[in-house]
């Protein structure tokens, strides 16, 4: 079931409709204002990478350009960006410490005791 995405000509906001059937389609309308003076807009689409290309895409050398490892508050932008990119879920207290290290410079009392 695809989603759509319109832009109406009248308040020139987006709708997002879910087309449930595709035969027994209903008259297209602005969720914002109910405008019928709507064109559908290409949307963007995802494609999964496997896993060999996403971590292929982080031994890229170009991924490290802004990396200072004896900056936490860089270290910490990295590791985001790798969970991401792995889909890993980190944890509530990995988080909270690359967050914190984000905001202050400084992981969990001091980068000494690593």
């Amino acid at each position: 079931m695809p989603i759509y995405e319109y832009l109406c000509h009248d308040c020139k906001k987006r709708s997002s409709i879910l087309m449930l059937s595709l035969r027994n389609l209903a008259p297209i309308s602005c969720r914002h204002c109910g405008s019928s003076k709507v064109d559908r807009l290409l949307s963007r689409f995802a494609a999964p990478k496997s896993e060999e290309a996403r971590l292929e895409s982080l031994t890229d050398p170009g991924n490290l350009g802004g990396l200072d490892e004896n900056d936490p508050q860089s270290v910490a932008r990295l590791m985001k960006k790798m969970g991401e990119e792995m889909g890993e879920d980190v944890g509530g207290d990995m988080e909270a410490m690359m967050d914190q290290a984000g905001d202050d410079g400084d992981i969990a009392g001091g980068t000494d005791a690593l």
